[in-house]
């Protein structure tokens, strides 16, 4: 799969709690924290 590279902006505290995920080891880094929010978004509005 090709995934294509986008520049989104958040706070502080969005950033923090995403480490906070990834310390955890809930997800292994930022970028799968956020695509995974973003898959649960789009599926959520598809009805997925």
């Amino acid at each position: 799969m090709v995934m294509e590279t986008i520049q989104i902006r958040l706070t502080e505290k969005q950033i923090k709690n995403i480490d906070v995920l990834v310390k955890k080891g809930v997800y292994p880094n930022r970028s799968e924290a956020v695509r995974d929010a973003v898959r649960k978004l789009v599926g959520e509005n598809n009805g997925n």
